[in-house]
């Protein structure tokens, strides 16, 4: 939500990916290896899904627990607890928590190379750019006023003309003409907005400035020291499992309306419509979870224009170069 929005809060049991590997002459056990998601299971985390059921984890020899988040859950606290060896999160909490709070992290690949949070409006009422907020009502999940604050100081708008009231992850107000744009996934909103009965317009934060990566793959440096063979095979069995999956983005989600996406309350079509748009955001000629020094770059500045100090040590692309 992040700039993460802290979307979404549903527990589902993984299956089992593990077991063990057969060598030559021996069984070798596989390692236990927990991962923490940074919302409710949704197409957010196809991927991963996707590797799990396939195997993928098993064959690289990690005995894989996946931790889904939700509302209520910061992932950061999931690493620092000790209860999961890495976890999804977003740039600016990360390296605020590094830079202001003396966190031991490093972030080693990001899932989403263009950040899908956008400004999304009506397209009866549209919100184009920046500048259309001015004289204009944007709801804003709290954790994000940090993110609108950013956009509006990169396209020269003073926040004060601005009316950013509380946003509670519904699209109703929008729809009924409360307000006239709110901050959420433009992979996942205009979905449900269409569903009310309108046609949804959006732009991503990431075309106007707000240059920033998420669902960054976090993790302590302790983890990092003691468990690198580990995290390159997750990032391995994980990159194999995205690629699969946004092969054909309307694929898998009809298979898993029973096991990952049961009790969600989401439908099928929307999974299908989120795994869709977010595919050019995702997919990279560098590989799922690269990070380029450009790239990095571009987030270090678009957190400096909201005060929040990084640096490029914060970030190890050396576990990709193993892939």
């Amino acid at each position: 939500m992040t700039l993460t929005i802290s979307r979404r809060g549903f527990l589902h049991t993984a299956a089992a990916a593990g077991a063990t590997l057969a060598l030559p002459g021996r069984a070798r056990a596989a390692t236990p290896f927990t991962m923490q998601a940074a919302w409710i299971n949704d197409a957010e985390f196809s991927g991963y899904f996707l590797a799990i059921d396939k195997g993928y984890y098993a064959e690289e020899g990690l005995d894989l627990t996946y931790l889904p988040g939700g509302p209520d859950v910061i992932p950061e606290s999931a690493i620092i607890a000790g209860r999961a060896d890495l976890t999804l999160t977003t740039p600016d909490t990360t390296i605020r928590a590094i830079s202001e709070q003396g966190a031991k992290f490093k972030i080693i690949g990001a899932q989403y190379q263009k950040n899908p949070i956008g400004v999304v409006s009506l397209k009866k009422n549209p919100i184009n750019a920046p500048a259309d907020l001015v004289g204009k009502t944007i709801a804003v999940p709290p954790v994000n006023i940090v993110t609108v604050e950013a956009l509006l100081a990169l396209n020269g708008i003073d926040k004060t003309q601005v009316n950013i009231v509380p946003y509670a992850y519904d699209p109703t107000p929008l729809v009924k003409g409360e307000i006239d744009a709110s901050l959420d996934f433009t992979t996942n909103v205009p979905f449900t907005i269409g569903q009310l009965g309108e046609e949804a317009q959006s732009f991503l934060l990431y075309d106007h400035g707000v240059t920033l990566y998420n669902d960054t793959v976090v993790v302590t440096e302790e983890t990092l020291a003691a468990k690198r063979k580990e995290l390159v095979a997750w990032l391995r069995a994980s990159r194999k499992g995205w690629v699969e999956n946004l092969a054909d983005p309307a694929l898998y989600p009809p298979q898993w309306a029973e096991t990952w996406f049961a009790g969600t309350g989401r439908s099928i079509e929307n999974e299908v419509f989120f795994n869709t748009a977010q595919k050019p955001l995702i997919d990279t000629p560098n590989g799922i979870f690269a990070m380029t020094e450009e790239d990095i770059e571009k987030n270090i500045q678009a957190l400096a224009a909201v005060g929040i100090t990084g640096s490029r040590d914060m970030f190890d692309t050396t576990l990709l170069a193993e892939i």
